[in-house]
């Protein structure tokens, strides 16, 4: 599977934005997704994760009520709604599919990753 993220952009914080990940390729509605990110000067970190049939979702703490991960899989495309955005959401976002049967939290678990997409969020 080949995954495209989109969506990212300048945004006040407070603002809302949402991303995009279109998978392409072999049957994506069998993956776990994933949302990671990673901020200037730091290690890529877990956002959230979503199992093939969306009845499990992880999410991390720090963004825990204000991001929603969903999918449809009819249009092979996960997606990441971020409201009360916060300067410290600044990073790279980059979604991620993973075989297994839960949402994993850890990067090792997935074994596609997408090109990712700029978040910048403004004080």
């Amino acid at each position: 599977v080949q995954l495209q993220a989109s969506g990212g952009g300048l945004v006040q914080a407070g603002g809302s934005l949402r991303l995009s990940c279109a998978a392409s390729g072999r049957t994506f509605s069998a993956d776990a997704m994933g949302w990671f990110r990673q901020a200037p000067g730091k290690e890529r970190e877990f956002v959230a994760a979503i199992t093939w049939s969306g009845n499990s979702i992880s999410y991390a703490d720090s963004v825990k009520g204000r991001f929603t991960i969903s999918r449809d899989n009819a249009k092979n495309t996960v997606y990441l709604r971020m409201n009360s955005l916060k300067p410290e959401d600044t990073a790279v976002y980059y979604c991620a599919s993973s075989m297994k049967p839960y949402a994993p939290v850890r990067s090792d678990e997935y074994n596609t990753w997408g090109q990712g997409t700029l978040v910048t969020v403004s004080s």
